[in-house]
């Protein structure tokens, strides 16, 4: 039977890692903070840029861009952002289920993938996918010079038609407790739909030709798209790691609380045992 100094070491060791977690759960949450606010800034942007594709193409009978190229999809890229580290629950493993499943499901296609973060290149690289490029590190601070490298980097390689279509896999930020998984094709770019019924139909007037504003305003798209996805990522991991940590912080409480009971229980019987001896004793002697 453990003895009153190892419940006591134990108890030590629970409360000190009780304070790893809830430490850690506060720095995930000043780091949230700064993600969400980035997050929820980036979605106005993407909204009235897609909006303003909208008119654009509206005004082209029919658009001419590589990106806007249609073909057979034989070729396939995913851009897979998952996190840089672990202890933030499940938000790892569901990325990379959802990405498994994209790759089942294009079983028979060439498929090649850009891991972002450290855990999906590690995984990824175990299961024998091919890379076109890898990116670890920035997801911590969130860059648009990183988001512009990638999405010129998968632009390039679908105008020279290495690849037929591009897919972004990443978990999107909806609130603390619940992320969700997005699976979104990103080229060719297609003319994105209106999320609001009643949508106002603006008929603007373009000091320039509606090509010459496609032409420039295509990459940019794309660039935002990919942007946005790194953003509402890092914000779904630090919430992920926040909620992880909580949980291990509470379940270190119930751990000290339960070691302390029984230490006590231990304690107790000790010296009851030791009250029913002498009181033997004295009984024996007299």
């Amino acid at each position: 039977m453990p003895t009153l100094l190892d419940f006591r070491r134990r108890i030590r060791s629970v409360r000190n890692t009780q304070q790893i977690t809830r430490a850690m759960k506060f720095v995930a949450a000043a780091r949230l903070r700064r993600a969400q606010e980035n997050a929820l800034a980036a979605r106005p942007f993407a909204h009235e840029l897609a909006r303003l594709l909208r008119s654009i193409m509206g005004r082209i009978e029919s658009p001419q861009h590589p990106l806007l190229a249609q073909r057979p999809e034989k070729r396939v890229l995913a851009v897979v952002l998952s996190g840089e580290r672990g202890l933030c629950g499940a938000f790892n493993s569901n990325i990379l289920r959802k990405a498994r499943e994209f790759f089942v499901s294009r079983k028979g296609e060439t498929l090649v993938a850009i891991p972002v973060g450290r855990k999906g290149r590690d995984a990824l690289r175990k299961a024998g996918i091919s890379f076109a490029a890898e990116y670890v590190n920035v997801l911590a601070r969130v860059e648009f010079a990183t988001a512009r490298e990638i999405s010129s980097l998968v632009a390039q390689l679908y105008s020279k038609e290495e690849v037929d279509a591009v897919y972004l896999i990443f978990s999107e930020f909806k609130n603390v407790l619940a992320p969700s998984l997005a699976l979104e094709k990103i080229l060719p770019v297609q003319t994105p739909p209106s999320e609001a019924a009643g949508e106002t139909q603006v008929d603007y007037l373009y000091e320039q030709p509606a090509e010459r504003l496609l032409d420039a305003l295509l990459p940019r798209y794309v660039e935002t798209q990919v942007l946005r996805a790194m953003l509402e990522s890092s914000a779904a991991e630090h919430a992920a790691r926040m909620t992880a940590m909580e949980s291990a912080t509470k379940n270190a409480g119930e751990v000290i609380d339960a070691l302390t009971l029984y230490m006590n229980k231990v304690r107790q019987a000790a010296i009851t045992r030791e009250i029913i001896e002498i009181v033997s004793g004295a009984a024996s002697a007299a």
